[in-house]
């Protein structure tokens, strides 16, 4: 199936009627396997539907549900009037994985689907580091937002 890289239609409402709180709720991020059988999406709204479809990437070292992100730091560049967010990249430690894109979701807020990326192809990590590398916090580049 597809996963398309996309910021979360529920999320974008969800956000407007105040339910998520991005530089204090936890942020996860969760692998997704090869051959996954979903659709995911901007139509995607729940982490729950990558593990209902048994979706999410299994690994040695690998924790279902991923990890939370660290130092999320919200911005405004008043220059382009954008407000963004952004985090460290993160990385799983001594991870043995192949996965195609991932889910970032709010676990503070009912797992909460907030993003989805996809690699552009398999990425794999053998008894090594597997690191997620967000964007430049900036105003056309960081992972979350709103101009």
């Amino acid at each position: 199936m597809a996963i398309t890289t996309a910021m979360c239609n529920s999320f974008k409402q969800e956000l407007l009627g105040g339910v998520h709180d991005l530089d204090t709720d936890t942020i996860k991020i969760a692998l997704i396997k090869v051959g996954h059988s979903g659709t995911y999406g901007a139509a995607t709204t729940n982490y729950s539907v990558v593990t209902g479809a048994s979706d999410e990437a299994v690994g040695t070292n690998y924790s279902a549900g991923g990890q939370p992100l660290d130092s999320a730091t919200i911005a405004l560049d008043a220059t382009n009037n954008t407000a963004f967010l952004d985090f460290a990249d993160e990385v799983f430690a001594n991870l043995t994985i192949s996965a195609v894109g991932a889910i970032l979701y709010n676990s503070s807020k009912s797992n909460k689907a907030i993003a989805m990326f996809d690699f552009g192809g398999t990425v794999t990590s053998t008894s090594g580091d597997f690191t997620i590398v967000f964007p430049a916090a900036a105003h056309n580049t960081a992972v979350v937002r709103i101009t």
